[in-house]
């Protein structure tokens, strides 16, 4: 894993919109795996100018979003459909048709996996994906457990992750007790992983993800199994790291 540790949060987010940006300028139909969160809100405004600049371009771009709560309507506030259309998709060219994201409010969230899960196969898998890291571990929403679903799946959320969540809600109680997720397979297909952690709060799972082994009591761990996966975090998450 390469890490590379930023002087801030600004400098971070700039890092990782340059990476999408050569992603994209190298292969303009690139497929991406987008996150949400709070980390994330940085790279997408500073996207959102460089296409504005026209130093990057959009228009043949493919995305595939981690994860939706479920049950979640669409046009919920606290929905990542609406996290995405309000902070990214709304103000670069992309394609409608081009945008991917599982639906929280559908029927049968198996079936809505197997067709989000085909959806990815059949556009070649993800050429890049941006990655948070939960405070528990968990990546996209693949909670600590003994077994880690492979495929897209719908999971139960860890109390921690309904609590660390909970302040984008009124309350907790909220706070939706499930969601869609891309799984451990789907995210590992990526050809380039970038991860994204920010802030004193990521400090422990991150210590955590470099000195333990590999095991899925930490999601985070299993990372350091894919063979092109970069850190980009800023001193306060990283600080361990350097020792300090």
């Amino acid at each position: 894993m390469q890490i590379t540790i930023c002087d801030s949060y600004e400098n971070m987010s700039e890092k990782a919109a340059q990476m999408i940006a050569e992603q994209i300028n190298n292969k303009p139909d690139s497929v991406l795996g987008l996150a949400t969160g709070s980390t994330p809100l940085g790279l997408y405004k500073m996207l959102v100018d460089m296409n504005a600049k026209k130093e990057v371009d959009f228009s043949k771009v493919i995305s595939f979003n981690l994860d939706e709560y479920y049950p979640m309507k669409q046009s919920d506030k606290n929905s990542y459909f609406t996290y995405m259309l309000d902070n990214f998709f709304s103000q670069v060219n992309m394609e409608r048709n081009n945008i991917h994201m599982l639906r929280g409010d559908t029927d049968n969230p198996e079936a809505e996996c197997e067709i989000y899960e085909k959806q990815i196969s059949d556009c070649g898998g993800i050429d890049l994906q941006i990655l948070g890291l939960g405070n528990n571990g968990h990546i996209g929403f693949n909670e600590p457990n003994k077994i880690m679903e492979l495929q897209t799946h719908i999971t139960k959320l860890h109390t921690s992750t309904i609590m660390a969540n909970s302040r984008f809600f009124n309350s907790v109680e909220d706070v939706p007790k499930y969601a869609l997720t891309m799984g451990i397979a789907t995210i590992f297909s990526a050809k380039k992983i970038v991860i994204m952690a920010s802030g004193i709060e990521k400090k422990k799972i991150i210590s955590e993800m470099f000195n333990n082994s590999v095991n899925t009591s930490i999601p985070a761990t299993l990372l350091k199994l894919h063979n092109n996966t970069v850190l980009l975090c800023d001193h306060r998450a990283c600080c361990d790291l350097l020792y300090c």
